[in-house]
């Protein structure tokens, strides 16, 4: 099977009680696959991670953020894994976006790839589930994001992550 190679710049959407938006996707081709994954998609030609993150939150909530809403690059990530038969070998970039409660209530969520729900989770919530969320540790790795007190000495690489075969 041939592996698309792709980029993709991802977005921390968090409300104004620090809950972070995740999106919920299910694979077509494996029964009970389901997962949740942040809001952002594949860098198009011609964007930049930036453009491709502002232009995927509109996408999939229709919240328009101008760039300047975007903080600095918090997290890199390489995944390997097979979504409806095809596998990828994707490059990941992070970045928190923080929003008010009057733009986290008119978020809507209808994008294709999200059609099995949405939900605000808080860091407590995402410490205590079973479900399978990505990136993985993030009820570790969000805090400091939250209160300010990451490290500013450029982004943390989470990892090359083999989806398919490393244990959640």
């Amino acid at each position: 099977m041939a592996v698309k190679k792709r980029c993709t710049s991802r977005v921390l959407l968090v409300d104004h009680g620090d809950r972070l938006l995740l999106l919920c996707g299910r694979d077509p081709r494996r029964e009970g696959a389901r997962w949740w994954y942040t809001v952002g998609g594949e860098v198009e030609d011609g964007e930049d991670y930036v453009s491709a993150a502002l232009r995927e939150t509109w996408e999939e909530t229709g919240l328009r953020l101008a760039a300047s809403r975007l903080g600095p690059l918090l997290w890199t990530r390489r995944a390997r894994f097979t979504w409806d038969g095809q596998a990828f070998d994707q490059y990941e970039e992070y970045r928190l976006a923080r929003v008010t409660a009057d733009e986290a209530a008119g978020i809507r969520v209808d994008h294709e790839g999200a059609r099995h729900g949405h939900a605000w989770w808080s860091v407590a919530e995402l410490a205590a589930t079973r479900e399978a969320v990505r990136p993985k540790r993030l009820a570790r790795l969000l805090p400091p994001v939250l209160d300010g007190s990451a490290p500013g000495a450029g982004p943390l690489h989470l990892g090359d992550v083999d989806e398919e075969h490393d244990p959640d």
